[in-house]
């Protein structure tokens, strides 16, 4: 029997990671961080978090998991605060200077990474664009207009990632580990969430 998830059922499952991936985000951190752990989970790689930045907050929708990330360890760091919410429509500390996004099946990517950037943070930590494991995505980093981008592997402000055409002959094997980042790209306006007002 096939089984039909919808994309919402897909984000409100709990998908916990192996360490060797916490591993992969806590090495892409600073002492002077502010995180928020968007889908914090049970709690697991927030408290690791805790034990090398500044602070943690630990946004995770699901109670029950939550729950259980509060109550089968160690007291909590002073440093974490959890928060039983909907990161999509909870309002980003403005203290906050990274993102963590740990979820391989997101579709809620451009909106994460335009309320990041509206809350002040520099850098989204996340295994949704390109890597099986995680990169630090530069929110203030300039970016091209896609128009503009030459042939190549692109990834978008908005979460879109793909590959820009051109003619074969420009093509070169150095191009394959070059991603531009870029602005504007033909999926922007589908990834757009009907399911939630604008931002301010």
């Amino acid at each position: 029997m096939e089984v039909n998830l919808s994309d919402a059922a897909w984000e409100a499952m709990y998908s916990p990671y192996d360490q060797p991936t916490y591993q992969a985000v806590l090495q892409l951190l600073k002492p002077e961080d502010i995180v928020l752990d968007i889908g914090a989970g049970d709690l697991r790689l927030s408290r690791q978090m805790a034990l090398i930045v500044n602070k943690v907050y630990a946004v995770e929708i699901n109670s029950f998991v939550l729950e259980q990330g509060l109550t089968s360890c160690e007291p909590l760091p002073d440093n974490l605060i959890p928060i039983h919410a909907d990161a999509r429509a909870f309002d980003f500390p403005i203290d906050i200077t990274v993102g963590v996004l740990l979820m391989r099946h997101c579709v809620h990517v451009p909106l994460y990474l335009e309320k990041l950037r509206r809350a002040g943070a520099g850098r989204l930590i996340t295994n949704a664009r390109w890597h099986m494991s995680a990169e630090a995505v530069n929110l203030k980093a300039e970016r091209a207009s896609f128009k503009k981008a030459g042939m190549g592997w692109y990834a978008c402000l908005c979460g879109a990632i793909g590959f820009k055409e051109g003619p074969a002959e420009g093509w070169s094997i150095e191009m394959d580990g070059v991603i531009q980042e870029v602005a504007d790209c033909p999926q922007c306006t589908e990834f757009e969430s009907p399911n939630f007002p604008e931002l301010p």
